[in-house]
């Protein structure tokens, strides 16, 4: 039950891909500058195989442009950005899903004019030759890649429990639901990394522990990069968790030694947390304070 659960296994879903993720993303000594303000000073971090990675600090942080410098969008001042084990020099986020990568948005990122299936065959272009344009403005290409976009997109949806809502259009579907459309648009292409920026924003509770569990399992096919807000998430799902404060890095290691790590409590969870607990953080609202 719930937007985000996932149908039983007897319910036609395409099974989880029989793969052992074996590619690693690494940012190392990341500095950026705007103006010759600092974002970012000598920040590293790594995602290994098949890990949950979560990415946190307070507002004003640094975390959404190390995410940016990830998807290409931000050209860090320098720094190595390493995938596959090979240094990526002019990384673009057009580039992405060649490379393996997926990323979702803040937001939605859908496109009003498409359905839903639509809008999640954009993401599954790269499978096919006639390519991205073809796929986002719907002109002529071969019935066998329409039909292996199709057939791949409405295998994602099913995933997500959001198959009835494939002919719709996403402006008129709630947000939670705009939310699993973009999901499944990231799942689509099969990356062995998944960006995932805010994904439980705008959730309810109950949405957000299935997000949390549907994450989880996404780790036995893919790695993770994830940056949230919501603290009872990061601690559930997370095997390693980078903490970013006013553009440096202030910890990093697992859930409870970034709990215990006296930094991280001064400076973003803004009181005292059990360091042996792993199933969530005292924090006002569900969420980090600044």
């Amino acid at each position: 039950m719930g937007p985000l659960a996932q149908p039983p296994t007897n319910s036609g879903s395409r099974p989880p891909q029989d793969r052992t993720p074996t590619a690693r993303l690494e940012l190392d000594e990341i500095n950026v500058a705007f103006g010759g303000v600092a974002a970012l000073s000598d920040v590293s971090l790594t995602v290994e195989p098949g890990q949950v990675h979560g990415l946190i600090g307070p507002n004003g942080a640094g975390k959404t442009t190390l995410f940016n410098v990830a998807c290409g969008l931000v050209r860090p001042t320098s720094g190595r950005i390493s995938w596959r084990d090979k240094q990526l020099t002019r990384l673009r986020p057009n580039h992405l899903s060649k490379l393996g990568i997926a990323r979702t948005l803040q937001g939605v990122g859908l496109f009003g004019g498409l359905s839903v299936l639509e809008n999640v065959m954009v993401g599954a272009h790269h499978h096919a030759r006639a390519g991205f344009v073809s796929a986002l403005f719907a002109l002529p290409m071969s019935d066998k890649d329409e039909k292996r976009l199709r057939e791949r997109a409405q295998a994602a949806l099913t995933e997500l429990d959001a198959e009835q809502y494939a002919d719709r259009h996403p402006g008129s579907l709630p947000y939670p639901v705009q939310k699993r459309v973009a999901l499944a648009r990231a799942l689509v292409s099969e990356p062995e990394l998944l960006l995932l920026d805010e994904p439980a924003s705008g959730l309810a509770e109950d949405e957000m522990v299935e997000l949390g569990e549907l994450i989880r399992s996404l780790s036995s096919r893919m790695s993770v990069l994830l940056v949230e807000h919501h603290m009872d998430l990061v601690m559930k799902v997370c095997d390693h968790i980078t903490v970013l404060d006013s553009g440096k890095q202030i910890a990093d290691g697992t859930p409870a030694e970034v709990q215990a790590n006296p930094a991280v409590t001064e400076a973003y969870l803004g009181e005292e947390v059990d360091g042996d607990r792993r199933d969530g953080v005292r924090v006002e609202g569900g969420q980090a304070r600044g």
